[in-house]
Formats: C-alpha cells, sequence, structure tokens
C-alpha cells in the first residue's frame, strides 16, 4: 500500500464519480464498473477532495466539522486516502 505524506494533494481518478445516495455514497469507477458503497466517513473524506487540497488540510476539516482532535485523524485518514488510492478511486498523487 502506497504511504500517503500529509502534503500530497488528493484528487479523484478521471474515471470515479461519487454519488450521495440516503445517508451515505457510492463510488463508481466506469473503467471497471465497480461500484463502491462510503460509510459516513468516507464520504465526509472524499467530499473535500477536490484537487487543491493536501491530505493534512482535508484532515483539519474534518477534525473541525466532527470535532476530534486533529492528532487522532492523521493516521487514519493517511491510511484511508492510500487505500483510495490503491483501489483507483483516487489518483496516485505521485502523477
Amino acid at each position: 500500500m502506497a504511504q500517503i505524506a500529509s502534503e500530497m494533494v488528493l484528487r479523484l481518478a478521471d474515471d470515479a464519480s461519487v454519488q450521495h445516495v440516503g445517508d451515505g455514497a457510492v463510488v463508481l469507477l466506469a473503467r471497471s464498473g465497480q461500484l463502491y458503497t462510503c460509510n459516513g466517513t468516507t464520504e465526509a473524506f472524499l467530499d473535500k477532495v477536490d484537487g487543491a487540497r493536501s491530505l493534512d488540510q482535508i484532515v483539519v476539516l474534518l477534525s473541525d466539522e466532527f470535532e476530534v482532535d486533529k492528532g487522532t485523524l492523521d493516521q487514519d485518514m493517511a491510511a484511508l486516502a492510500a487505500e483510495l488510492v490503491g483501489e483507483g478511486i483516487l489518483a496516485d498523487p505521485a502523477l
């Protein structure tokens, strides 16, 4: 699994789209037709991925939104970002 540094700017992959449904969201990868369901945390994370914000900036926004200590979120969100890169939902920040 790729390591995602806090200063990495994150963006959705070109073929990924997020759709909000009910109390959650789904991600569709057009290339493969794969559909992923998201929990509330992943949905909130993906809502903040805009191709301009770094992982650290996203974590700050989430810590404010959920009133959670930023330090608590740092590792969890880095792991989530790495997983999403691995699944092809987020574009590899190195590219």
